[in-house]
């Protein structure tokens, strides 16, 4: 978009580019990224979308539309996802923060509504889960592992930028970081698509290693599962994200582990997404 255009013209002409590449939202895109090259509200392009954009400003906005109808997420993009009520950082280093994974959230604070605990989030990533339930209870003592170094720069950014110093970062795959530690509460939204899966393809431009654990989709989540009960105090609660057809193999692994109160929640769309099993066995056993 080579010279001087007006907002209105660089719109509309963004608008039908992304339209021809199977946007879903074409007109809600350009505008986002618009306003994030032109450091103007949304609003502010409706209402005056006769004014002029400079023409650097424009030949950016191009090529990030450009990158947009070539399929990278619009995230990555912006440069931030709003997860809960917080706005986050994201890279490709990290998985995008989705809604469905705000039940995590809403699970965790539902089921533990004292004012201290010792939360663990698995596989932090940009450190959404952790960050929302420090946003939300601040006086618990919140843990993010991650086996990456680049993805746990990320949460560390994220956490300086909300003011969230107290939460902890240790780099280390799944429980290894924690040593002998125990917690009130352990969440983790961990790989959970095989790798032969036709949605695996959709996802190409975030890191593979967080969406997919390889042919075995379940392969992470049977893992944290047989490990949480050496960190889970007594009537602790373990909460996982999975894909919508993997609730029943799932809950057939809690139990068998010696879960109690094992069950699954939907999330907006209807699909089963999250499931949740106290530690502790009874007192006859």
């Amino acid at each position: 978009m080579a010279g001087n255009h007006t907002i209105g013209e660089l719109m509309a002409a963004a608008a039908a580019r992304l339209a021809a590449s199977a946007s879903e939202a074409p007109h809600l895109e350009a505008e986002l990224l618009l306003a994030h090259v032109l450091g103007k509200s949304r609003s502010r392009l409706k209402s005056h979308p006769e004014e002029t954009a400079d023409a650097a400003s424009g030949t950016r906005f191009g090529a990030l539309i450009e990158r947009r109808a070539a399929g990278e997420p619009l995230a990555y993009l912006l440069g931030y996802k709003d997860f809960w009520t917080l706005r986050l950082a994201v890279t490709p280093a990290v998985l995008i923060p989705r809604p469905e994974t705000e039940l995590l959230v809403e699970r965790a604070l539902a089921l533990r509504d004292e004012a201290d605990a010792r939360v663990a989030d698995l596989g932090t990533g940009s450190g959404a889960i952790a960050l929302a339930l420090a946003h939300e209870r601040p006086r618990w003592e919140v843990t993010g592992t991650d086996v990456s170094d680049e993805a746990l720069a990320v949460a560390r950014s994220n956490a300086t930028a909300l003011g969230q110093a107290s939460v902890q970062w240790l780099r280390g795959s799944w429980f290894e970081p924690l040593g002998g530690r125990r917690f009130d509460l352990i969440v983790s939204n961990p790989p959970y698509i095989g790798a032969d899966e036709p949605e695996l393809a959709t996802l190409r431009s975030e890191p593979r290693a967080a969406l997919s654990p390889g042919a075995d989709a379940l392969a992470c989540l049977r893992a944290i599962v047989l490990a949480a009960p050496d960190h889970l105090e007594h009537g602790g609660w373990l909460v996982l994200e999975h894909g919508s057809r993997q609730a029943a193999d799932l809950a057939r692994q809690l139990v068998a582990r010696g879960f109690r109160h094992v069950r699954s929640h939907r999330d907006l769309a209807g699909h089963e997404r999250a499931i949740e099993g106290q530690w502790g066995p009874s007192s006859n056993t």
